[in-house]
């Protein structure tokens, strides 16, 4: 890490800091290497399981804007209902991709998997806890643009928006469907649906068009090609899409927004010469997941974090032709 990409990742670093209210330190290691093809950059959190009863009472009590309000609204009581696929005590047959209704209260059901920084956000762990938060790498084969206040070099990847992406997901921008995507038939296991204590805060907004009748509430924790999206309350109105699985999907983790869309920050890819930002669904999940906005923007309205990006043109889906890089 040379200067210039010590100081672009802080500036990646004060974006978030200037939209999140908590007070909290998030530690992160940062460094290049060489990594797989196509890939731009990639992150692993730390983070650990907690009961779902200790994370609703966590995300009820730090609820302060109207989203959170709604989102607490539409939480289950007691355990998560999940329509799944791919385990081995699938009732349509051990590994089928054909989904089920699992709701019983079992492991899977009651058990989530929260990044130590989400956990920070909550009060579930000391504010300034020196662990390591999270690690993220970038790929030494591509070639970065650091400084994005004058626009990306088209043959340049925008090192903010891409760090900006990745600390997104230590901050908590994950979902447990990618463990099980790539531990169901094709890619590995069966195993059984407990063995799946995978589910996020943020796929406590999973939904698909499935959830209604028997399904009503049921968070869709599948890895399939269906339409999954993101909805704080229950379902009823779907806000945007999620990507929906690199092994069973769309080909894009499922720890991202739908691909190709512009939904914000957090898409799968980028392209060389785009200019990438923080939207305000990209605050909105970070609201309902337990941080607290310094002023939240009304959705669907960008936020551009640089003032001298105001002026710039998301271009990704405008570009389908361009080679894009990964971001995991």
């Amino acid at each position: 890490m040379d200067s210039q990409a010590l100081a672009g990742f802080q500036t990646a670093a004060n974006r978030w800091a200037s939209l999140l209210a908590d007070s909290v330190t998030v530690n992160i290691n940062v460094n290049f290497i060489t990594l797989g093809a196509g890939i731009l950059g990639q992150t692993s959190q730390s983070s650990s399981t907690f009961n779902y009863s200790s994370l609703r009472t966590a995300i009820s009590s730090d609820a302060k804007s109207v989203s959170d309000a709604t989102a607490v609204a539409s939480l289950p009581v007691t355990s998560i209902p999940l329509y799944m696929n791919g385990t081995s005590d699938n009732p349509t047959g051990s590994g089928s991709l054909t989904p089920y209704l699992d709701n019983d209260g079992s492991a899977n059901n009651n058990t989530v998997r929260i990044t130590t920084a989400n956990q920070k956000a909550l009060g579930l762990l000391a504010a300034n806890a020196s662990g390591v938060d999270g690690s993220i790498t970038f790929n030494d084969t591509f070639a970065f643009d650091f400084d994005p206040t004058d626009g990306i070099d088209a043959d340049e990847f925008d090192f903010v928006g891409i760090a900006t992406h990745e600390i997104g997901h230590t901050l908590g921008f994950e979902s447990g469907v990618d463990v099980l995507d790539a531990n169901s038939p094709g890619a590995g296991g069966p195993f059984a649906s407990d063995q799946f204590t995978y589910v996020s805060p943020l796929d406590l907004f999973r939904f698909s068009d499935d959830a209604t009748g028997a399904l009503l509430g049921a968070r869709d924790w599948s890895a399939d090609t269906r339409a999954k999206y993101f909805s704080i309350d229950g379902g009823n109105n779907l806000i945007t899409q999620f990507s929906t699985g690199q092994v069973h999907g769309d080909g894009r983790q499922a720890s991202h927004w739908k691909d190709n869309l512009g939904i914000g920050i957090l898409d799968p890819t980028a392209a060389p010469g785009d200019v990438l930002f923080i939207s305000a669904v990209d605050t909105q999940a970070m609201d309902v997941i337990g941080w607290d906005l310094v002023a939240a923007p009304e959705p669907g309205t960008a936020v551009l974090c640089a003032s001298a990006v105001a002026a710039a043109i998301y271009r990704r889906a405008r570009r389908p032709a361009v080679q894009t890089g990964q971001l995991s």
